[in-house]
């Protein structure tokens, strides 16, 4: 590990406190740079994921993604924890905390409307963002495309009907743009470079992508504090004006995240998954896909509502919260390897 990758922590740090005060000192810069956009997708922060992305999806090989049937465990982890738990374990916790305990500090009027946005959150679990927690855990790079594929997969259908029954709505508007530019910007377009690179830098042997890939690292992760200043700098008006608002719905949500990546955690090392397998499982299931929350909440209650205010601290959050997820998996590394109750000695020898 490199001396700039040892203290990210800090770095991500200080690119929070340098996003929120440029965002209040110039606010006209990020206004111009959020509005760039199409159907809700920022393309400024799209060009930098891919940049955080794309040395990760080098090392995929595609004719090796036929293993990942052997995860079939890890799999159903992260399928149960998305679809089963998260939605509604946010519901229970938006109207424990904003409907009940919190409610004399939050406008009145607004409450519904929080616990509305922190429900869309959860339901949209996450996309692109993962590659980069997957891959600072070292984590099982087949088993995570494969599992952000089927995740993108289910919410076309799932999305709406889960949204739907948490909040009463007979009927809710997908973003269907929003959902598919996504999906093509942060997946397919992606994978297509990262496949054509591999490709043609194969031609000089494997040493030639272990070279480019080492050139590209640094790169990954300058890109992915360039997103955080942005991120943090076009929400810096309203962190200033309204802390206790943010500070309040950022509870449940962290709350959420560590329940979540736990749950997929554990039930991982239960079932005898592997940990660069139970990584990425954990990391899945606690993350969420921000672009299409933020896109259906100003779609259903406004750009002014609680519901989108909730859904941008979630963006406000994801980066620095993951890394303290990431940091926890590589930590609990020796534990989670260690004995299992239902594993005999005998079958962790072979």
């Amino acid at each position: 590990m490199s001396t700039f990758e040892r203290y990210l922590t800090l770095w991500v740090a200080l690119c929070i406190v340098v996003g929120v005060a440029l965002g209040h000192l110039l606010p006209g810069l990020f206004h111009a740079i959020g509005a760039a956009e199409v159907a809700k997708v920022n393309l400024p922060v799209a060009v930098l994921i891919w940049l955080m992305i794309i040395p990760m999806l080098l090392r995929i090989d595609f004719a090796a993604l036929s293993e990942v049937r052997q995860h079939w465990r890890g799999i159903g982890v992260t399928l149960f924890i998305n679809w089963a738990v998260k939605p509604f374990s946010m519901a229970a916790l938006g109207w424990l905390f904003v409907g009940w305990l919190f409610r004399p500090y939050l406008p009145a009027d607004q409450i519904d409307s929080y616990i509305a946005g922190l429900i869309i959150l959860a339901a949209a679990p996450c996309t692109a963002m993962v590659f980069v927690w997957s891959n600072l855990t070292k984590g099982e790079p087949h088993f995570t495309l494969s599992q952000v594929a089927l995740n993108d997969a289910i919410m076309v259908f799932a999305f709406a009907p889960i949204v739907g029954l948490l909040l009463g709505l007979s009927a809710i508007t997908v973003p269907w743009d929003t959902l598919v530019l996504s999906v093509v910007l942060y997946i397919a377009v992606p994978v297509l470079i990262a496949q054509i690179v591999r490709g043609r830098v194969l031609r000089g042997g494997e040493q030639a992508l272990t070279r480019l890939l080492a050139r590209l690292q640094p790169l990954s992760l300058v890109a992915l504090l360039a997103t955080l200043v942005l991120l943090f700098g076009f929400q810096g008006e309203q962190i200033i004006a309204q802390p206790m608002v943010i500070a309040l719905l950022a509870v449940p949500i962290l709350i959420q995240v560590y329940f979540n990546a736990g749950l997929a955690y554990v039930l991982n090392r239960l079932s005898g998954e592997q940990h660069c397998v139970a990584g990425p499982s954990a990391l899945i299931g606690a993350s969420n896909f921000f672009e299409l929350a933020v896109a259906a909440a100003i779609s259903l209650f406004g750009f002014q509502s609680g519901a989108a205010l909730a859904t941008v601290v979630g963006v406000l959050i994801e980066v620095p919260v993951m890394l303290t997820v990431v940091w926890i998996v590589n930590r609990s590394k020796g534990w989670y390897e260690g004995e299992r109750p239902h594993v005999s000695r005998v079958t962790r020898r072979q």
